[in-house]
């Protein structure tokens, strides 16, 4: 199966439905079906989602197309990527996950 890592503080808003969706820059290629996040400091802590859609688009498009411009102007969105990929850049690749619960 399909894997990908999380922050721990990231995984009750995945649990309760609330995060559907993962921004990701040069980690493996993620597909529809499904996936499971695991802990990124307790690899016993897992959770399994549904893989619905993945969109790759520039990271400086990424708050308007989750509807999150007002949130996420670029400079907020570039610094909170950078604290997981310290060299991206606002016209970097990335790729958008959606998820759901899965069945």
């Amino acid at each position: 199966m399909q894997s990908l890592e999380i922050v721990p503080r990231l995984l009750p808003e995945v649990r309760s439905g609330r995060k559907r969706h993962t921004i990701r820059w040069r980690e493996r290629k993620i597909v529809p079906g499904l996936m499971r996040y695991v802990n990124a400091e307790n690899a016993s802590d897992t959770l399994v989602v549904r893989v619905t859609e993945v969109k790759t688009m520039p990271l400086f498009s990424v708050a308007r197309y989750l509807g999150k411009s007002e949130a996420w102007p670029d400079t907020v969105l570039l610094t909170g990527m950078q604290e997981h990929y310290p060299d991206i850049q606002l016209n970097s690749e990335v790729d958008v996950i959606h998820h759901l619960a899965a069945d």
